[in-house]
Parts: C-alpha cells; structure tokens; sequence
C-alpha cells in the first residue's frame, strides 16, 4: 500500500502550472470578448447585420473586420486555455495548444514570406492604399483609419497627393461637381500649431497650385514611403514586439502541454 501511495503522489498536477494557464487565459478571453463586442456593436451601428449584402458594397477595408477577427480568435483561444486549465481537460488544452502553435506557424511563414518578396509586399501595400483612397467617403471607421495613417506618418496617399484623383470626390476632371475637387482630406495638412480649432477645409483646391506651393500646406510624401522609414526608423521596436508576441505563444503552448502531461500522468495511477 505504502508503494502504491508513493507512486500516486510523484504525480500530481501542478498547480501553479494550472492556475497561471487559467489566469492568463481568463484575461486573454475578457480581451478577446471586449474586441468582438466592439466589432458587432460597430456592425450593428452601420446596420450590416440586418444588411449583409453592404458588406461586399464597400470597396476598401472596413477596421470593424479587424475587432471582429482578432476579437473571435482570442476568444476561441482564451475560453480553450481558461476552462481547459480549470476543469483540467486535455480535449480544450490540446486544442488550445494546436491552434496557438498554427498561429505562430502562419505568423512565422508570413514574416519569412514577407522578407523574400519584400517588392511584391510592396505592390500589395500600394494597391491596398488606393483602394482605400477610392473608398474613403464610403464608411467613417476607414475614413478615420485613413486620416489617423497620413497624420501620423506625415504623409499624403500612397505615392503623394495626386493618389486622391482615384477618389470621385478629391479628382481634378472638369465634371466633378464637389467642392473637394482638385484637393486632399485635411489629415494631408500641415498643422498649424497656433491653431486651436481643426481646420477641415485646408486641403481645398491645394492641388490646384505648384508642387513648391503645395508644400507649404499639405504633406507631399506618400505613405508607402513614410511608412517603410517608420519602419526602418523602429526596426528594434517593432522586433522587440513580434519577438515578445512569438515568446508568449510558445510559453502558452509549453504550459498547456506540461499540464495535459500532468492530467495524463495522474490518470495514468487511477
């Protein structure tokens, strides 16, 4: 008997190991449930769940995809890890640890991917940008994606402001009836700091003048470009990030992994 005894406590889930994987996961899914309740709400605003043909009407990317996916994959995984670690069941952990490991394959894949065709990536970013620019007046949360991207980045559509003739309401031909015709959104600005109120209007008719001119008012960088020396600028941040990103993922997946070891040990003595 006393063997025995011995034999089943050398086994035994740990229960650090169990309550940090559910700590971590309960977060994680709280965040997940946060994201994907942002999204919906934002549909629900723009009335694309009564409507979803209006879904495939919008030309460029719509930021409510981005909570929507992001949200459901963290909630999937979070809810996985958190009862999976609580009610110690191996089926959840392993999906947990299975799908967290795809993740990180993909993410590595995608970086490798995008290292070796860095000019096709480029053309991507280029045609991605002007579709935007074309869709700009078509959903509030892309025209503030839009703006917040050329404020922060300095910059002015893709190439430089004359990427804003893609859009019905900015183009310089004669018949364009808008009064934005032949200019740019005021995030193309240069701002002013002795101005206190947002000025909308600055970027009228901009593009009617000299590019010297033009220079004095608005950005005439375009944001492929800013965003490449952003990146060069932040190489070791923007590393630093992904680096930490990939080390949580494989901590995650070692955790899950000792502890359905532990549960299968232990059964193992039952």
């Amino acid at each position: 008997m006393s063997r025995k005894h011995h034999h089943f406590k050398g086994a035994e889930v740990s229960c650090c190991v169990k309550y940090f994987l559910f700590g971590f996961n309960i977060i994680f899914w709280l965040l997940g449930a946060a994201f994907l309740g942002i999204g919906l709400w934002a549909w629900a605003e723009k009335a694309m769940l009564s409507n979803i043909s209006s879904i495939t009407d919008l030309g460029g990317f719509d930021p409510v995809w981005l909570f929507i996916v992001v949200g459901g994959v963290m909630f999937i995984l979070g809810f996985a890890g958190c009862i999976g670690a609580l009610r110690e069941n191996t089926v959840l952990l392993k999906f947990f640890s299975v799908f967290l490991g795809l993740i990180f394959f993909l993410e590595l894949t995608a970086g490798i991917l995008a290292f070796a065709f860095k000019d096709w990536i480029k053309d991507q970013l280029n045609f991605f940008i002007n579709n935007n620019v074309k869709a700009y007046r078509d959903d509030i949360d892309l025209q503030n994606l839009i703006d917040f991207a050329q404020e922060y980045w300095l910059c002015c559509g893709a190439h430089g402001p004359n990427d804003w003739n893609l859009n019905i309401y900015f183009n310089c031909t004669e018949l364009n009836p808008s009064r934005e015709r032949c200019g740019v959104p005021f995030s193309c600005c240069v701002k002013d700091p002795a101005e206190d109120v947002l000025n909308t209007q600055c970027g009228y008719d901009v593009r009617l003048q000299g590019e010297l001119d033009q220079q004095k008012y608005i950005y005439t960088k375009g944001c492929v470009g800013q965003f490449e020396k952003w990146l060069q600028d932040n190489l070791i941040v923007v590393a630093g990030i992904f680096v930490g990103i990939a080390l949580l993922q494989i901590f995650g997946i070692c955790l899950a992994q000792n502890l359905v070891s532990d549960i299968k040990a232990v059964k193992a003595n039952w």
